[in-house]
């Protein structure tokens, strides 16, 4: 056994305890708390285990499993990003991309590369298996939000294009969860959760 390898394997797994208290902006449902990026990896994960079915091609479940419990780990050190804050995904990436680097760094060469390559795949949607996961990863958050009566929506005064341009990419990995997550958008307009843009405004 080589003990410098695992030391920094338990490193790395310790520091992952970091992300049990990043938060995350969606509320959970029903209660009045933020949920936090690990719960966030844990939902969808179940929910990659549950709707592969929905991917409009053949996919392999393990890949997508890997990189969804892989592409938000930067946010021990970068922090959630809302995607509605113009002014907080300017500099998205290339924060995100230090924390990769910085948290990859500790462990093994052959490891880290692995880390690095999967969440790239992801970023860049190279893959059925990364469109797929990313579509899961827009989906999540929709339902959190539509079941919250649109809290976190009114709160930041989102409208129904804005999420509407947001959400779109889920059609990349499945247009059957595209096509519910439209009716999601049309049903939460209908109970006020979310505004129309009038041209007036």
């Amino acid at each position: 056994m080589d003990l410098n390898r695992l030391d920094q394997q338990i490193r790395f797994v310790l520091e992952l305890d970091k992300l049990k208290y990043v938060l995350r902006q969606n509320y959970l449902i029903g209660q009045d708390r933020q949920e936090n990026t690990a719960e966030h990896c844990w939902h969808l994960a179940i929910m990659a285990l549950l709707l592969a079915e929905y991917a409009d091609s053949k996919i392999n479940l393990g890949r997508v499993l890997e990189l969804i419990l892989i592409h938000d780990l930067v946010e021990i050190y970068a922090g959630d990003t809302y995607c509605y804050d113009e002014d907080q995904t300017v500099d998205q990436e290339e924060r995100e991309a230090q924390a990769a680097d910085r948290l990859f760094a500790l462990l093994p060469m052959d490891q880290s590369t692995r880390l690095h390559e999967l969440r790239n795949e992801f970023e860049e949607g190279s893959s059925m298996e990364a469109r797929f996961a990313a579509s899961l990863d827009r989906l999540l958050p929709l339902l959190m939000n539509h079941y919250s009566q649109g809290r976190l929506w009114k709160e930041h005064a989102i409208t129904a294009d804005q999420v509407l341009t947001r959400n779109r990419h889920i059609q990349a990995g499945s247009q059957s969860l595209w096509s519910f997550a439209q009716s999601i958008i049309e049903d939460s307009i209908s109970k006020g959760y979310l505004t129309v843009k009038s041209d007036h405004d």
